[in-house]
């Protein structure tokens, strides 16, 4: 049967470690340099006689960019310090800022219809023949290609979508010389 120690509750024996005895001398050696005193009891009574060893502050180490720029990358600063901080700003501001400054293509379908059909028929390879009512088209026949361009395909997009190409096109008008329809040459 073991005695228990009369010892107050919450104190604790001090640890008996084995000590070297090289290392013990040199740790002696460190505390003398430190000013400490062998056994002089700096933690209370109970503590060992070996002093304890402080550590100097360094200087702060200077990181190369690439350090930090692979720190970054891999985020390996912890979280609320002032690089994790940074970095999700940085994500925040590529979320909400890019969709102003860059074209995703990801437009909605047009809810604007034409108000006459588009006939829609292959011509035997890949290609598509789109005609559509002239009055559909929001561009004058004397317009500049590209604008012609840009009318035709926007007069195309709600039936094909934005993925159609325009290759040529020709304007067919009636007995007066008013303009009918578009006959358009496209493929996707």
């Amino acid at each position: 049967m073991r005695i228990p120690e009369n010892r107050p509750q919450g104190v604790q024996a001090p640890l008996k470690a084995p000590v070297h005895p090289t290392l013990g001398a040199q740790l002696l050696r460190q505390g003398e340099m430190s000013g400490l005193q062998p056994g002089s009891g700096g933690l209370g009574a109970g503590s060992s006689s070996l002093p304890v060893q402080t550590r100097e502050a360094a200087p702060p180490v200077r990181r190369t960019i690439k350090q930090v720029l692979k720190s970054y990358f891999y985020w390996t600063s912890p979280r609320g310090s002032f690089q994790y901080d940074i970095m999700v700003t940085l994500i925040l501001a590529f979320i909400f800022v890019t969709p102003h400054l860059w074209n995703y293509g990801d437009k909605p379908t047009s809810t604007n219809l034409n108000t006459q059909p588009v006939i829609v028929t292959g011509d035997g390879a890949y290609g598509l023949i789109v005609t559509v009512q002239a009055s559909d088209v929001n561009a004058p026949a004397a317009s500049p290609d590209p604008v012609i361009k840009k009318a035709l395909k926007k007069a195309m997009e709600p039936v094909l979508g934005d993925s159609i190409s325009v290759v040529r096109w020709e304007l067919t008008r009636d007995s007066a010389g008013n303009p009918v329809a578009w006959k358009i040459w496209a493929h996707r």
